[in-house]
């Protein structure tokens, strides 16, 4: 039998009722209860800079209509963007003194991990894997590997430095796969990533970047992350012609996320580099880089005043360029890729080259594809 409620109880109750009635809502800041004496649009700085960019003037926009006019504005931008990287003063372009520190042999290929001098007091890590059923001299790709431990996790090497085979992580050891499509990968240990950080910054672990403080040095200096990071490749390919093994005239580029913004860049300054594949990077900077947060190496200041990502990428054309993203992909929206590729496509057409600019959308969110656009690669590098 239920025992009965005495009048104190009932009473406390109903106090409790009554407070929770009148409990206040979360509280959301400074502005809670003003809402209808201020604008609060004009409080948000995302939508503030938003309205910023609608003012941009992309002074280099793409306007052209035949291929002159595209060859002119492709001259002008690849200026401009050499500016605003702060790869306009020279760089000296110092003995490579490379040097192979391990081989080893692999079922269908061979590894090699090699270092060279990149400019003065900076060092380079490279795996070069050379397929064993081909013949040389072989086309090659240049791996460059986005946020994470490195080069190490696109080369099959896992946290404890030991060889992997189940291809774990976003990006699925695809300097591995580019080997396994016949053409020589070159993974690079970009800058700030893997053995390429500071000491303190090494005691975090080895996922922990050292975009920053690097990256946010190398704005102090007028310069970019990305400009050193191009840089480097630049220096790749510099050393790639010193090996007979490689045909330096078929050599491209890939890479995911952070490798994909360097795939891109680099592909628009570096001639040399043949075909580009960029995965889980080609976006509109509106959309992604300028909204949503993302690391400080990904930032060239003054770019928006000049023009578009998909401007940027538009220097790579007529050269063969891929472009893949991820349907579920957070950071770099479906909806803007689409556009990209759509402004993308223009571009190509009026320099009589839309054959070469393909793209896919698969269903998953910021990780490595490639099912297409190593196909892509190896087709137009002749593997």
């Amino acid at each position: 039998m239920a025992s009965r409620l005495t009048r104190r109880q009932i009473g406390l109750g109903a106090l409790g009722l009554s407070a929770m009635a009148q409990a206040p809502t979360k509280y959301s800041g400074a502005l809670d209860g003003f809402e209808n004496q201020v604008t609060l649009a004009d409080f948000d700085p995302v939508a503030w800079t938003l309205l910023r960019y609608q003012q941009t003037p992309r002074r280099l926009r793409f306007e052209a209509n035949n291929l002159k006019q595209a060859q002119a504005w492709q001259k002008k931008l690849r200026a401009k963007l050499v500016e605003l990287l702060g790869l306009a003063v020279p760089v000296p372009r110092v003995a490579l003194d490379a040097k192979i520190l391990e081989s080893r042999e692999f079922n269908s290929y061979r590894r090699e991990k090699v270092v060279f001098t990149s400019r003065p007091g900076l060092a380079v890590l490279a795996y070069v894997l050379t397929p064993k059923q081909r013949k040389a001299p072989h086309p090659a790709v240049i791996c460059l590997p986005g946020h994470g431990r490195g080069v190490d996790d696109i080369v099959g090497i896992d946290e404890q430095g030991r060889d992997r085979t189940d291809r774990s992580g976003y990006q699925h050891d695809f300097a591995i796969q580019v080997v396994e499509r016949g053409l020589a990968a070159v993974a690079i240990e970009q800058m700030a990533f893997g053995c390429r950080r500071d000491a303190r910054t090494k005691k975090g672990g080895l996922g922990r970047s050292a975009c920053q403080p690097v990256a946010g040095a190398a704005l102090l200096l007028g310069e970019t992350m990305i400009g050193w990071r191009v840089w480097d490749v630049m220096r790749t390919l510099d050393y790639l012609e010193t090996r007979p093994d490689i045909d330096s005239r078929r050599i491209g580029v890939t890479g995911i996320s952070g490798g994909g913004t360097v795939t891109v860049f680099s592909a628009a300054l570096e001639p040399r580099l043949q075909a580009a594949f960029a995965s889980g990077y080609l976006n509109t900077f509106r959309d992604s880089i300028f909204s949503l947060s993302h690391c400080i190496d990904n930032y060239v200041p003054g770019i928006l005043q000049w023009a578009e990502m998909y401007e940027v990428a538009g220097l790579i054309a007529p050269r063969p360029f891929f472009a893949e993203s991820g349907a579920q992909d957070e950071i770099f929206p479906l909806q803007a890729f689409r556009e990209s590729v759509s402004q993308l496509q223009r571009i190509y057409e009026v320099m009589g080259a839309r054959d070469r600019l393909e793209s896919e959308v698969f269903p998953a969110g910021h990780v490595w594809h490639g099912v297409r656009g190593l196909s892509f690669l190896a087709q137009h590098l002749g593997a």
